[in-house]
């Protein structure tokens, strides 16, 4: 007899519920991880996050392994071989219980009904991937939300009501065993420079929680300020949990300004708020599964005829559209596969608005590219950004590129950074510089007249 446990997007020993679980059957416990690289590359997943998975699991194989729990990787290329994959290793290894944390996208629900309904031995499954349950936060009339900020308000309730707490670290069930690494996923990614030590990840985050957090709401929107969490890949594949976030982030409060947590105008309470966004989105697309299939969230706005050139898209995947602060942030991108949040909300608006590309375009580059590519958060952005989402901004709300750099790179420290040919230029010349005397190309659009275009389509499409 021995229970077993299925890792997935929740590759940690610490506050994992499927894990602890498991190891209080009193029986062995084993655990399995699918490398799927066909579906990884299916749903668009960067070679680098794959790298980053890779690279984690070795590190998850060592902590179990301290535990007494061989960590097996079991080929499925596809989610749809899951369950004879999994079929036959429980029947190899007599397993007689399955444990994992749950998942709430469709092709995932969609997998795991499958696996279950292919096996003879019972799969236990644990609502603890996110802080509430998706359908658990729902408004008077018992709906869910489809505006953030009343979502937030309940949601920040009921955590006081009822603070979640963290699973502790499992006893070792037998004796220290020698672990298995991970083999590569896919592609030439590397993310060396991305911590996955345990140690380091609780060290980051509790020294963002005590010393950037009180200033986040005030420093979040500067590129070239360290002032961020950078938390967002560690959480995008379980490394951290959102509860050991919020646990940390309480812990480094101090009595007198617990209040604080709470407060949408104070540092703390603007990162609480992320952490809620973040849950905000993976509700509601489990709620409202149509967002999830290539759809608007509001479908009249499946009615735009977007422009769609590709050469003008291939600029700004590039990082060369003659705007300083969006070429800057696709090459921040390009080369380190993350990209700040401020940034993620100019490039986004520029190449809907300002381009008038499909934001779908826009929404699988990122996922392509980013360390931290998280669906659900991902798409919310991008429909955010193009005004179909839910709680989105509205159509006619449009970034000028080059006032928002002015406005949050005023000395070009993140510019000249990652665009070296600016490096000589100053001011007003460095966020409009005059393309005959640097090497950089004109802007491929003219602001105000796309702003103006872009008006009219979406007029024309909601009419």
């Amino acid at each position: 007899m021995t229970a077993l446990v299925w890792f997935r997007n929740d590759l940690r020993c610490l506050d994992n519920a499927a894990l602890s679980q498991a190891c209080k059957t009193g029986e062995p416990v084993r655990a399995i991880y699918l490398l799927s690289p066909d579906q990884f590359q299916q749903h668009h997943m960067a070679e680098i996050k794959a790298d980053y998975i890779r690279r984690a699991l070795d590190e998850l194989a060592k902590n179990l392994g301290k535990l007494g729990i061989p960590l097996d990787f079991v080929n499925a290329p596809h989610f749809s071989d899951a369950p004879k994959a999994i079929s036959q290793y429980c029947q190899a290894h007599k397993i007689t219980s399955l444990h994992c944390n749950a998942e709430y996208l469709i092709n995932e629900e969609q997998r795991d009904n499958a696996v279950e309904n292919a096996l003879e031995i019972p799969l236990k499954t644990y609502h603890e991937q996110l802080l509430a349950k998706p359908g658990s936060i729902l408004n008077q009339q018992d709906k869910p939300y489809r505006v953030f900020t009343p979502f937030s308000k309940t949601f920040k309730n009921r955590l006081q009501l009822d603070f979640p707490r963290c699973h502790p670290r499992p006893k070792p069930v037998s004796a220290e065993i020698k672990p298995t690494k991970c083999p590569p996923l896919f592609g030439n990614g590397d993310a060396s420079n991305w911590p996955t030590e345990e140690i380091a990840l609780l060290e980051n985050l509790r020294t963002f929680c005590r010393e950037r957090a009180p200033d986040y709401k005030t420093a979040r929107d500067f590129p070239a300020i360290d002032g961020t969490s950078r938390l967002s890949a560690p959480l995008s594949i379980g490394l951290l949990s959102a509860r050991q976030c919020l646990a940390r982030l309480l812990m480094e409060q101090e009595p007198e300004q617990m209040e604080h947590l709470w407060s949408n105008d104070s540092g703390t309470g603007c990162w609480l708020n992320e952490l809620i966004w973040r849950e905000f989105y993976h509700h509601l697309y489990q709620q409202f599964p149509h967002a999830v299939k290539g759809k608007s969230f509001k479908p009249e706005y499946d009615a735009i005829q977007w422009r769609n050139n590709q050469e003008e898209f291939d600029a700004w995947c590039q990082g060369k559209t003659g705007y300083p602060i969006v070429d800057a942030a696709m090459r921040q991108l390009n080369q380190t596969g993350w990209m700040h949040n401020r940034l993620r909300m100019i490039t986004a608006s520029f190449l809907v608005k300002d381009l008038q590309i499909d934001w779908r375009w826009g929404e699988q580059y990122f996922m392509r590219h980013l360390i931290d590519g998280d669906f659900a958060s991902n798409n919310g952005g991008w429909q955010w950004a193009a005004s179909s989402g839910c709680d989105a901004a509205p159509y006619f709300r449009i970034f000028n590129p080059t006032t928002q750099g002015q406005r949050f790179d005023k000395d070009g420290n993140f510019i000249k950074h990652f665009l070296p040919e600016l490096s000589g230029l100053q001011g007003k010349a460095l966020h409009q510089p005059n393309t005959s005397s640097v090497n950089y190309p004109t802007p491929i659009v003219d602001h105000k007249q796309a702003r103006e275009l872009t008006l009219d389509m979406y007029k024309l499409a909601l009419a």
